[in-house]
């Protein structure tokens, strides 16, 4: 949980097609980090499998009736909140990007950081979370835990990546708008490659093959 309107500064939170006006007052985030199943994505190889997609869907879904089941705890007390997407793309193909960055919302909180794969890489836990993020005008104060070392740069996951789309460099928190990893490539790749598979929607072979447990 932390105040919010630093990093709104910080992220160029209004890049990505916010209004100041709709979420004027809402100082707060409340960051929420899921697990996912060792196993399934443990058996991620050469490709996403149909029970990663599953599991992927399955979460996210759990994501979301989590962060409307606290908004409406928190409109009971009086208070605000509006609940970010676990999986949702605004701006179309061309810009590939959320609402808001869950991954940045969870490092300011102290939950983990950002690695070289463009993932979240979760205190204790490693990349295999997804995560849920909520705004509101309930006051908290900062939760932060103790930050780990963070990306290894091994660059494994850059030289598994089959589109060649990670770049291979730190995540910059003082330049948190610049790609880790070319998107585009990504995405297509995706759907090049799995259309058999949630018609090319998920991977995970850099979330697989990561060092951080």
């Amino acid at each position: 949980m932390i105040d919010f309107e630093e990093l709104k500064k910080e992220t160029g939170f209004y890049s990505y097609g916010i209004s100041k006006t709709e979420y004027m007052g809402l100082n707060y985030a409340i960051s929420l980090v899921f697990r996912l199943s060792d196993f399934i994505v443990d058996n991620i190889k050469d490709g996403p499998t149909y029970e990663y997609f599953h599991h992927y869907r399955t979460v996210n879904s759990a994501i979301d009736r989590a962060i409307y089941l606290l908004g409406t705890k928190i409109q009971e007390e009086g208070y605000k909140y509006l609940p970010v997407a676990a999986s949702q793309t605004v701006g179309g193909h061309t810009t590939m990007r959320g609402l808001f960055s869950h991954k940045q919302a969870a490092a300011r909180a102290g939950l983990g950081v950002i690695g070289r794969n463009a993932l979240f890489i979760a205190n204790g836990v490693g990349p295999k979370v997804r995560l849920g993020t909520i705004f509101t005008d309930m006051p908290f104060e900062n939760a932060k835990e103790e930050i780990p070392k963070g990306c290894i740069g091994c660059g494994k996951c850059a030289s598994l990546c089959p589109a060649g789309a990670i770049y291979n460099i730190d995540f910059d928190p003082n330049h948190p708008e610049k790609d880790l990893l070319d998107r585009t490539l990504c995405s297509d790749h995706m759907k090049k490659a799995y259309q058999h598979i949630g018609r090319g929607s998920v991977c995970g072979i850099c979330m697989a093959n990561c060092p951080h447990k």
